[in-house]
């Protein structure tokens, strides 16, 4: 009997493997990849998403020199270490997430002579950031997008800035909302005494925690708790706001937190502060833990929540609408339980994960259809290598 022909092979890379919207991504269509492909995952760190790809049987690489902060010799490292690795592992498709890892990857691909090269946008970091780093992507970004195969949005506002930004077009561009799995999500009693407010999410500056600080400040005669689940970079001056104002009995950081569904469950607002976003995962798994959510209208939260009937949204940066909003709220549980019902209903029929699967897989059937492209074994390492 003849031996079945090869799978094609898809090598993922994303700058790293912690916790955040990106991993949540990939996380969620490692599964359905795996099943069809030969998947390798590429990405610097020792994250959680590295025993997702070992639990579906992808391979994972790790990568020393793909890092976050913009460092021309080290990324210039990085590069020629994905070109390295796209060159061993011949793949028939190059799929980036985040933003260091789809310029580098993008390039390393060309290199290497990928024939299909996909990015997601989990927001524009152009977008994210100010000043040069903000430039920096900009042009970077530019010059990458007539180099992708296929650019994916989790938005329609992303697939809009994009186009506005030249950094992506409207012939190879596609929109593909992030999903959750609604199914398996327990749901929130709302039968605190004390109302719960929780915010997950990395603490670094484009997540603006200090205005949902000085905004839980604002609500002194208010009865709730509130809890930041996740770490990062902007911890201590988080830390410090919450000291300046006084309110260590009232709010508290959780660090990084394997447990989030159940913390979820265990609260009774979830609540998005940001500057920028792309379509957070994070909101969505409130949604379907039936939390009404807070949130600022940046990036594509007005494509989740729907302001009055799913959760209220409030300007960035406005700590005034951002308190009289979570004020609403903690006053009032009918409003909180009747906010989280529409919003786990929303996510169930708008954001499912099987449609997010299945809009992936025709994607790359279509153009590994339309590339011809055909499996080839990988090179394999000399000894001692």
């Amino acid at each position: 009997m003849p031996d079945a022909p090869p799978r094609p092979r898809v090598l993922l890379v994303i700058t790293l493997a912690e916790v955040g919207g990106a991993q949540s991504y990939v996380a969620a269509l490692l599964p359905a990849l795996a099943e069809r492909y030969d998947v390798v995952l590429a990405a610097h760190g020792e994250g959680p998403l590295r025993d997702v790809a070992a639990g579906v049987g992808a391979r994972f690489v790790p990568l020393r020199h793909v890092r976050r902060p913009i460092n021309p010799l080290r990324d210039l490292a990085g590069l020629l270490e994905l070109i390295s690795l796209l060159r061993r592992e011949r793949p028939q498709i190059l799929h980036a997430s985040s933003s260091k890892a789809g310029v580098l990857g993008r390039l390393a691909a060309v290199a290497a002579r990928v024939p299909i090269r996909f990015f997601t946008v989990h927001g524009w970091a152009f977008s994210a950031y100010s000043g040069l780093p903000s430039l920096l992507y900009r042009v970077s970004d530019r010059l990458m997008a007539p180099l992708t195969t296929e650019t994916i949005c989790v938005s329609e506002t992303e697939l809009a800035a994009g186009l506005d930004a030249g950094t992506c077009s409207p012939e190879s561009s596609v929109v593909i909302h992030n999903a959750v799995d609604v199914s398996g999500a327990p749901r929130s009693r709302h039968d605190r005494r004390t109302p719960r407010l929780i915010a997950v999410g990395r603490l670094k500056a484009p997540k603006d925690f200090p205005t949902l600080i000085r905004a839980l400040a604002m609500l002194p005669d208010q009865a709730f708790e509130a809890l930041i689940v996740g770490d990062g970079p902007e911890r201590m001056t988080i830390e410090a706001e919450i000291r300046r104002l006084e309110l260590q009995g009232r709010v508290r950081l959780a660090g990084e937190r394997s447990d989030v569904p159940g913390l979820l469950a265990e609260s009774d607002v979830f609540v998005l502060s940001s500057r920028s976003e792309g379509l957070p995962v994070s909101v969505l798994e409130a949604m379907a833990a039936e939390l009404p959510v807070v949130a600022t209208d940046v990036g594509g939260l007005a494509e989740l929540v729907v302001d009055g009937e799913t959760g209220l949204l409030v300007l960035p940066g406005d700590e005034e609408a951002l308190a009289e909003a979570l004020g609403r709220l903690v006053e009032d549980r009918e409003l909180r339980r009747r906010l989280g019902t529409a919003g786990r209903a929303r996510a169930e029929t708008s954001f499912d994960l099987s449609a997010f699967r299945r809009a992936h897989l025709e994607l790359y059937e279509r153009q590994l259809r339309s590339a011809g492209a055909v499996a080839e074994p990988p090179v394999e390492p000399a000894e001692g290598r």
